[in-house]
């Protein structure tokens, strides 16, 4: 080497090492594959799963020979899911990914997934929990369970990456229709129109009216229009009224007209409910938050000191909390009351959370509320949302490296990620569980939306570090 290639050999050694000594930047690509093997699992991973698609829409588990599949039970050729992780969930994987890489294929089997939901979407603007492609449409627009509204979410976030008329005519239908059926005082119900039972009670259950008020926050961040901004000041009012009064002041799974926890199911009695109570505290702060009404925090210290009030002695919550005396309420089928959950039915003991561990989900809950407090609306969106520095992107890189590697280690030479010797409930039609098991080897839209999440946040984050990337 001359002495002319040594010098400059050593300063530019000098200049990295000076730029790592004063950056305090770990560089986080010390090995480089990971982020192309990331890139190639998550396109195997899209590939496979777009060519099991019926119609472009997805189910929740599919045997690895693709014989069998179930949803809400076993389906067949001509059905798929709408509740997630059906198809608004699969096909919110694959936005995500065309979002993280840039890749138009991506958006392709986004789109096909979008047109799947949209040829299901019945007269009303809704959707029940299946699309049948070979039956009558259904009737009956379903809140339970994120149905409805993971479908309108995600067309919604579609429609920000493309430009089509049939996508907007299904999407401006699907939010009339979120109108229509808001409850007068500001609740949605299980199900629209009205059934004549306990589906038209405004429903916290399994997230109901959460999951309409994040539809109404999207639509109106989207789209602007005031008639939304309305809809979020009714849905918020209702939440604020229909807080139970002291010495109880959590929230009940539903309610009738005149603002009274009400049955549901024979073994969903009138309570506070532990679980709805979280679930409200978080969707008050999302609405002071969006719209800046003050009053919509004052529900949650009483509701949160109600909260760590009610904690069993096992460190759990009961999912059902008897008003006035606060002791724990469980009811089988038949409104059959037992003492605990040893006395329930086979079926009822382990197909439904009667007690559950909140204590993780209430900390965050207290927690984001004190941050809010302490630093108030605006700084703490400002906090929300600032670019993360290089130091910590570099560590979020770090965190995620081993858990990206098992991801991809574990994904077959088809793309495919297969639950090995999954133990799951025997289903016999027309009659209840039993406590059989079968034990299969499963392909599951759950694990696949996960492992594309965590891939695209991978990806996301190394992009964001190099400043390249979508």
């Amino acid at each position: 080497m001359t002495r002319q290639l040594f010098f400059f050999a050593l300063i530019f050694f000098l200049f990295l090492t000076f730029d790592a000594a004063f950056s305090g930047v770990q560089n986080p690509f010390s090995d480089k594959s990971l982020y192309q093997t990331a890139q190639s699992s998550l396109l195997k991973a899209a590939r496979f799963y777009h060519s099991i698609n019926i119609r472009g829409g997805y189910v929740y588990n599919y045997t690895v020979d693709m014989k069998e599949k179930w949803g809400e039970g076993r389906t067949d050729n001509q059905t798929i899911e709408v509740q997630p992780p059906g198809t608004p969930a699969v096909g919110m994987s694959f936005l995500t990914a065309f979002r993280a890489t840039g890749e138009k294929e991506f958006l392709d089997f986004a789109r096909d997934a979008a047109f799947a939901l949209i040829h299901g979407q019945n007269e009303l603007g809704g959707w029940d929990h299946k699309i049948h492609f070979d039956r009558p449409k259904s009737r009956v627009v379903s809140f339970d369970d994120d149905q409805t509204q993971s479908a309108i979410r995600f067309l919604m976030s579609l429609d920000q990456e493309i430009d089509d008329d049939s996508l907007t005519l299904a999407i401006d239908k699907a939010l009339q229709m979120m109108l229509k059926s808001q409850l007068e005082d500001g609740g949605w119900p299980h199900k629209y129109p009205a059934q004549g039972n306990y589906h038209d009670y405004a429903t916290y259950n399994d997230g109901g009216i959460n999951d309409c008020i994040k539809v109404m926050i999207n639509a109106h961040h989207y789209y602007g229009k005031a008639e939304y901004m309305n809809s979020l000041r009714k849905a918020a009012h209702y939440l604020v009224i229909s807080q139970l009064p002291p010495p109880q002041p959590g929230w009940a799974q539903q309610y009738n007209k005149y603002l009274q926890p009400a049955w549901a199911r024979t073994f969903e009695p009138p309570a506070v409910c532990p679980l709805v109570t979280i679930r409200n505290i978080n969707t008050l702060i999302d609405l002071y938050l969006y719209i800046g009404r003050s009053e919509y925090l004052q529900p949650i210290p009483d509701a949160l000191q109600w909260l760590k009030d009610v904690q069993l002695p096992s460190g759990k919550w009961a999912r059902f909390v008897e008003l006035y005396t606060n002791k724990p309420l469980y009811y089988d089928r038949g409104r059959i009351r037992v003492n605990n959950t040893s006395e329930l039915s086979t079926e009822r003991r382990t197909g439904y959370g009667y007690e559950q561990d909140l204590s993780q989900s209430l900390q965050q809950a207290e927690q984001r509320f004190e941050r809010i407090k302490a630093l108030g609306r605006d700084q703490f969106l400002q906090e929300q949302n600032r670019a993360l520095s290089k130091q910590e992107i570099s560590a979020k890189i770090k965190a995620l490296e081993p858990i990206v590697q098992k991801i991809t280690a574990s994904q077959d030479e088809l793309g495919r990620w297969i639950t090995k010797n999954e133990r799951y409930k025997k289903n016999v039609i027309g009659a209840l569980w039993n406590g059989e098991y079968v034990v299969r080897d499963r392909i599951s839209s759950a694990v696949f939306n996960k492992n594309v999440g965590i891939l695209c946040e991978f990806i996301k984050l190394c992009n964001s570090f190099n400043g390249g990337g979508k």
